[in-house]
């Protein structure tokens, strides 16, 4: 990358980054164009290089800030190597855990702006770095899984849901239960959400191997 890319980069990521601490901070309605690009000691014209409006700036931030996880989570299990499709899944459903726990703006933040639309963002072109590779590492677990999956994507926004959405009560309010009460729950919840997307491999017949 050179250096006229470099500082474009940096200059994107100052937004995103200011923008996030502003809307968790203040707000989304609350907070202004002219505030984000104020903190960031930025021109309002550099905005504009980049996002459409306030709007395109939270679904791009929900999906950087969605990348930055995938991407700690792949970093993560490549240095815990775990066998198995299921138990790979579990393990990258307990690295978000643990990381909403640490960071409860982040939870409050994914759990309120990732839709579908947005988590499809995430992995189309041009692919976010962070992002792809957590995606081809979850396409390969599961070709290794010795396993057919119609909808992976389908099957691994219905996953990052479920945790996002049952985190966002237990961890923040710890309801119905705590989060360490709640965690076999999860676990049992997501061996059936991978039963229903997957079928064993079907040999020439079409019958199960």
């Amino acid at each position: 990358m050179g250096k006229i890319e470099s500082k474009k980069k940096q200059k994107k990521n100052a937004l995103l980054q200011t923008a996030f601490e502003l809307f968790t901070d203040k707000g989304f309605a609350k907070t202004t164009i002219s505030d984000i690009v104020d903190h960031a000691g930025l021109a309002k014209g550099t905005f504009y290089l980049y996002f459409k409006d306030k709007y395109d700036l939270r679904n791009k931030l929900t999906a950087y800030k969605a990348g930055q996880l995938f991407s700690k989570a792949h970093k993560s299990i490549l240095e815990h190597p775990v066998t198995g499709l299921e138990n790979q899944i579990i393990y990258f459903a307990d690295f978000f855990i643990d990381s909403f726990e640490k960071d409860h703006a982040l939870l409050q933040f994914i759990s309120k702006n990732l839709s579908w639309g947005i988590f499809r963002t995430a992995f189309e072109q041009p692919v976010p770095e962070e992002s792809q590779q957590f995606y081809d590492y979850f396409m390969e677990i599961i070709k290794k899984g010795s396993v057919s999956c119609e909808e992976p994507e389908l099957m691994l926004f219905t996953i990052i849901e479920l945790v996002g959405s049952t985190c966002y009560n237990c961890i923040l309010f710890g309801q119905p239960m705590s989060m360490d009460k709640y965690k076999p729950f999860l676990h049992e919840t997501i061996h059936r959400i991978v039963e229903q997307y997957t079928q064993p491999p079907k040999n020439q017949e079409g019958l199960s191997l």
